[in-house]
């Protein structure tokens, strides 16, 4: 028989998360987008997270944070009503559910904020996943990211849409 996995739990944002947000959000670009960005732009995409500013975006988005065990794993946070502004899990607990339950409250809390659609600028590492949830690419991107350029994809789901 395997092991039984703990049950990630799902709260809001709080300040003392910011520390712990910054490295799974560093750990995660670090381990995960290697294939689809290049070392330089991984360096300065992880920067963004080295100044008081991150806490602070954080917490101007209405931000979730998963937990196993009451550790933080993940967080995705919603800009506004219909924009997912960030989405980040630990690679240690990738694959197992985690940014799927956080994307499935997004998007149930952007549909009780009265949304009928829900954007996300998408990296190219998370692409496929937003895909499968039914979300339709709508323009390509580049972006700068402290004098590096940056490759995503703007993608949408209509909500209440089968997925």
């Amino acid at each position: 028989m395997g092991q039984t996995l703990p049950k990630p739990g799902l709260r809001p944002l709080l300040p003392d998360d910011v520390p712990v947000l910054a490295a799974i959000f560093a750990a995660s670009i670090e381990e995960l987008t290697g294939d689809d960005y290049n070392e330089a732009q991984q360096q300065a995409w992880m920067a963004a997270a080295d100044d008081e500013e991150f806490g602070k975006r954080l917490a101007a988005d209405l931000t979730l944070v998963a937990t196993l065990e009451g550790s933080p794993v993940g967080f995705a946070s919603l800009r506004g009503a219909d924009h997912i502004r960030m989405l980040y899990v630990h690679p240690a607990v990738g694959r197992q559910g985690i940014a799927t339950m956080l994307v499935d409250a997004l998007e149930k809390l952007a549909g009780g904020r009265g949304a009928t659609s829900l954007a996300v600028d998408a990296s190219d590492t998370a692409q496929g996943f937003f895909a499968k949830r039914g979300y339709i690419a709508k323009q390509r991107n580049t972006v700068t990211v402290n004098d590096e350029w940056l490759a995503n994809t703007t993608m949408q789901k209509t909500l209440g849409a089968p997925q």
